[in-house]
Order: structure tokens, then sequence, then C-alpha cells
């Protein structure tokens, strides 16, 4: 299994789909060598390189009725409408917590994408870089424009690692992976539309020029990283792992059944294509 990346989208809410997949792997004891994310991706990894089998669906469904967690009141009372004291304070370290122990133990490498708002380009923290710093790099890469705060780490400003490289495969071929297994969490045919901008957006973030623009071509970088990654399954190089059935969940979803059945698909897709997994990495 050496020279196998994981490849783990973000996408909020849809990032469920992405935690059925990852439950399906660890209950196979399927453990790839190097595993990256961004956002929603990043926070699922997390608790595969922990081996946790069950914290993601705990995070993502049992709490998301929890008033801190996603409210409009954490809009109006802390300028973010996901409680993000709540998500990588409270969460990780009291109310389901994350096994920091293993965690840090594990041979995987685990690498987080995250977005420098000046220069508008993506950052690559390995662990070497954050060291014991895993949270506060995750909750960088998880922090969307409007309704989170930019987060301060290592002499940069950072934001959601979607925004500059949304589907990090050619981080992982830098890496060295040569083969590598994408989960996404769009269903397949998906393209991104441009972006609008309000006045407000704009004057919001003036300060950080790179942010904007990144934000302006993210419909750009995405549709064209989809196409490479098709493009490199057919070569036999990548194994993707989709939704198979209409997405009925969006970015920000508090529906406990809609959030249930996506990650239950993920579950039963991961499923089908064990087989074909399985030939993919031996």
């Amino acid at each position: 299994m050496e020279d196998i990346g994981l490849v783990l989208e973000g996408g909020g809410s849809r990032g469920v789909y992405t935690a059925g997949v990852l439950h399906y792997m660890m209950e196979h004891d399927v453990f790839l060598p190097y595993v990256i994310g961004v956002s929603a991706g990043a926070c699922n990894g997390s608790s595969y390189v922990s081996r946790q089998m069950d914290r993601n669906r705990a995070v993502n469904i049992d709490y998301i009725d929890h008033p801190d967690y996603l409210s409009f009141r954490n809009l109006i009372k802390k300028r973010q409408l996901f409680g993000m004291d709540f998500l990588f304070d409270s969460l990780p370290n009291e109310l389901e917590p994350f096994d920091f122990d293993t965690f840090y133990r594990a041979e995987e490498e685990f690498v987080v994408g995250v977005t420098d708002c000046m220069t508008g380009e993506p950052v690559f923290y390995k662990r070497e870089d954050y060291q014991k710093d895993i949270l506060t790099v995750i909750r960088a890469s998880s922090s969307l424009p409007l309704v989170a705060p930019i987060i301060s780490f290592d002499g940069r400003e950072l934001m959601d690692g979607g925004i500059s490289d949304p589907i990090p495969i050619k981080q992982s071929e830098r890496d060295g992976n040569r083969k590598n297994v994408v989960i996404l969490t769009r269903n397949k045919g998906y393209l991104k539309k441009p972006q609008s901008f309000s006045w407000y957006f704009e004057r919001k973030y003036r300060d950080y020029p790179g942010l904007l623009k990144a934000m302006k071509n993210r419909h750009i970088i995405y549709n064209e990283t989809l196409k490479y990654i098709f493009e490199e399954e057919k070569k036999g190089n990548v194994f993707i792992i989709a939704p198979s059935q209409k997405l009925d969940v969006g970015r920000i979803e508090r529906n406990k059944g809609k959030l249930t059945t996506l990650y239950e698909q993920g579950i039963a897709d991961a499923e089908k294509l064990a087989d074909k997994l399985k030939e993919f990495i031996s």
C-alpha cells in the first residue's frame, strides 16, 4: 500500500457522506498511509487516523441540534454561524473526546489544506508543521468566509482550505503518491458555478486581496481539478468514491434524518466498491 494517498473533499454537511465511507474503511481495517483533506474532509480524516470509527457520525449528526453547534444565535452573538469554539474545543476535549494519543502515534501522514488570506494560495500543513496544534489547523481549514472568523497561525491569516484547493490531489501527488483514492461529496457530473459577491463581502474582506481572488477563481479551480481527477481515473491512477444517489443535503443541513441517510449511503457505496478498492490499493 505504499505511495497511495487518500484525498478528502470538503463540503460542509455533505461531509457526512465521507464519514460513512471512512466508517466502512475503518470497520474493515483499510488504512492508507497518507491522508490529505480540507475543511470537512480534514475533520473526518482526523478521526480516521485516530481510529475512532463512530466519532464522525456522533459529531456530525448527534450534536447537530445543539444550539452551540449551528444556529443563528451564534451568528448574532459571536458572528459565526457554526459555533467554532464548541466544534473545536468543547466537542473534541469534553463531549466527544478526540483520541489525541492514537492520532499522534499513528504512522499515517495527515495533511491539512488551508487558504492563505493574503496570497490566496493553498498552504498544506503536515505532522512536522502543526505538531500538537492539529485542532487549530483543522479549525482554520474549516473556517468559511462570513460564517467563521479568520484564524491566525504560523504567521499567516488562514481560512477554509476548500477555497484555494478544494480537492487536493495535486498535493498528494507532489508528496509522492502515484495512486490516489478520492472521496467526493458531490454527485458525478456536478460542476461548480461562479459565485456572486455582495458589496458586504467585498468590503468585509477588502484587506485580504488573496482571499477575494481565490473566492472568485474557486469554480475554475474546482472544475479543472475534477476534470483532472476523471482523466486520471481513466488511466488507472485514481479510484473515485462519490455519492451514487442524488444529494438531498446542502452545505448547511440540520435535518438528522437527511444526514443519517447520506451517512448510510456512504457506508453502502463503500461496501459496493469494496472489491474494486481492494484491488486498486493492493
